[in-house]
């Protein structure tokens, strides 16, 4: 499936259950990047706008660059009250920004969908000399019971799980990526709690996982009911994450 359609069918669940990311990840990447007031950043691959809002939030001006039209749609949707959010229809290979535009890029949950050299070159050409490169995840860590039969589940049911998910980036795909090879890693602590809904549609905001209507959806469905069962503790289970920031320049 193209990229950039993936996530057509579950923009619905996108916005509601996806998680934002702390402030301290957010304070870390403004110290880091030298950002002030005046920063014009570009948020590529900004999907419905999550990372998107809280740079919105500080009062930055952001072109929140994204090829797919349900997400972009939906973003515009959510983040129509500030004044300073442009949307762009545009990719990270190509974002029709201008030359030298901004003074930052971040690219939250997106990068591994990305071309890298392509990307890198995009970067390169956007981004004002010196300005930082900035790339985000929200890492889901497999670290009690229930996660880790969680990720057995998706394993079984969703075969694509293994090949579409950012933990394949390695050392050597951030060192290629960032000039020079150097670059800055940051970790911040994250979570959410999910009552049974949530977590149905948590999970199905997930591009690999079954869609109704196909032959795995049920079983899967019935088998996450069994899990969150298993272990809810007052009628919610925990997803918790690391964030992590790739920081440099291209």
């Amino acid at each position: 499936m193209d990229s950039k359609k993936r996530f057509s069918d579950r923009v619905g669940q996108y916005v509601r259950y996806r998680p934002s990311y702390p402030a301290e990840a957010v304070d870390f990447l403004y110290a880091e990047a030298g950002l002030t007031l005046s920063s014009v950043i570009a948020d590529v691959g900004s999907g419905t706008g999550i990372f998107t809002r809280l740079l919105l939030e500080r009062g930055n001006a952001v072109y929140a660059v994204e090829p797919n039209t349900d997400m972009r749609l939906a973003a515009e949707e959510q983040l129509s009250d500030f004044d300073r959010f442009r949307s762009v229809n545009g990719s990270a290979e190509a974002t029709t920004l201008p030359d030298a535009s901004v003074d930052a890029i971040v690219s939250a949950q997106a990068f591994h969908w990305f071309e890298p050299e392509s990307t890198r070159l995009e970067f390169r050409r956007i981004v004002r000399p010196g300005s930082k490169t900035a790339l985000i995840w929200n890492k889901r860590l497999v670290e009690d019971d229930f996660c880790s039969e969680y990720d057995r589940l998706l394993l079984h049911y969703a075969p694509e799980y293994k090949d579409v998910n950012h933990r394949r980036l390695s050392h050597e795909d951030f060192a290629a990526f960032f000039q020079g090879g150097k670059y800055a890693k940051a970790v911040f602590a994250n979570q959410q709690l999910f009552d049974l809904e949530g977590l149905k549609g948590r999970t199905m905001s997930s591009s690999y996982v079954p869609l109704p209507g196909s032959p795995a959806f049920e079983p899967y469905m019935k088998a996450l009911e069994t899990l969150f069962q298993a272990h809810q503790k007052d009628g919610a289970v925990r997803f918790p994450y690391e964030t992590e920031i790739y920081l440099g320049t291209v």
